[in-house]
């Protein structure tokens, strides 16, 4: 028997390989992706410098002399030199890994063999694959090479030398094969080798048709009637009420939401003034709708102190002191008149004049 600590090795020994593995097939679909960006970088290399020609002062003769520009060495090492960021490791390292490669292309292989990323990516460094192909032998993908997935998904590495072949099945389709629908959509057309999934009507949550009346099951927020026909269940008539005393409920197909009343509203059916169940405090019904009650109009004074004025305002009032009087401790006094601020700076000054008379 294994003691703890075998078998804690054994553990972690096994993680490591894992992500090994994950690392391993990450590495070689980032490899392709690095040699198909340099060859399409290479494609443009070559439309840059294509009017091109040696620069100095006679073309003709240098032609002549030293080859045509268009497939000189010269113009090999512009484009090799403009293939990659400087800050892109990956792709410098493997340019110049592989320069001789680009050197054998360019010189002996280039007619034959016109397109550089099917020639230098899939068949000499062998870092990619022909589209619909996976994995270190460029097996078919799943479906087949022609149409992966049936064309209802992705094959994982396709096009690389990583991946599993596997399918990620686009929106609306599920299974090894991409050929079933999910939950929501049906099969409106379907052999072994095609399907069509579409999408069902908002109502079901299985269907055989495009309608409410198709429906296999109804998705929750959805009842079915006499007739099988899926329709709004309506929560807003729920008992007891699935909202807030200060809301009010709004349904939607499938669903509902709840909505914060008008602040004049103690209770609402619905949205606005015209909408409560009962005024809130300060505001009163008219004709229907929630009013603002102007408490300063009232019969019965609501500011009793002494110099007060009532001002109204939404749902409420204020007492304040009436023009000329401020508040001093909680009581209204008047604001003395420039004259007697002068008598009282007067006497002030001499006190002892004010004493004689």
């Amino acid at each position: 028997m294994l003691s703890f600590s075998q078998l804690l090795w054994l553990f972690c020994s096994q993680i490591f390989i894992l992500l090994s593995q994950c690392t391993y097939v990450k590495d070689l679909k980032s490899s392709c992706n690095t040699c198909k960006q340099i060859a399409d970088n290479f494609s443009k290399g070559l439309d840059r410098t294509k009017k091109q020609n040696f620069g100095g002062g006679n073309t003709a003769w240098e032609e002549r002399a030293l080859s045509k520009y268009e497939t000189s060495e010269i113009r090999l090492v512009e484009i090799l030199e403009n293939l990659c960021d400087s800050s892109s490791f990956e792709c410098n390292h493997m340019v110049e890994e592989h320069e001789d490669h680009f050197e054998t292309w360019w010189f002996k292989r280039q007619k034959k063999h016109p397109d550089l990323y099917n020639w230098f990516c899939i068949d000499t460094i062998k870092v990619c694959c022909s589209k619909g192909t996976f994995g270190p032998d460029c097996n078919a993908c799943v479906g087949g090479s022609e149409r992966p997935c049936h064309g209802n998904g992705v094959c994982d590495g396709d096009g690389t030398r990583g991946g599993n072949g596997g399918c990620n099945c686009d929106h609306g389709y599920k299974g090894e094969f991409c050929l079933d629908c999910i939950d929501g959509y049906f099969s409106e057309i379907r052999n072994d080798t095609f399907s069509l999934c579409t999408e069902c009507h908002a109502s079901c949550k299985t269907c055989t048709g495009l309608t409410n009346e198709d429906c296999e099951e109804c998705k929750t927020g959805w009842g079915e009637d006499d007739e099988g026909t899926c329709l709004d269940v309506n929560e807003c008539l729920n008992d007891p009420p699935l909202c807030k005393e200060d809301q009010y409920c709004l349904n939607t197909d499938g669903s509902f939401s709840c909505k914060g009343c008008d602040k004049v509203c103690s209770g609402c059916t619905g949205a606005g003034p015209d909408k409560c169940q009962s005024c809130a405090p300060g505001y009163q019904d008219t004709e229907g709708t929630c009013t603002d009650v102007n408490e300063c109009e009232q019969p019965d004074a609501v500011c009793t102190a002494e110099n007060q004025e009532c001002v109204n305002n939404k749902g409420s009032y204020i007492c304040i002191c009436a023009s000329r009087y401020e508040e001093q401790d909680g009581v209204c006094v008047k604001i003395p008149e420039p004259e007697e601020n002068e008598e009282v700076a007067e006497t002030v000054k001499h006190p002892e004049e004010h004493e004689d008379l």
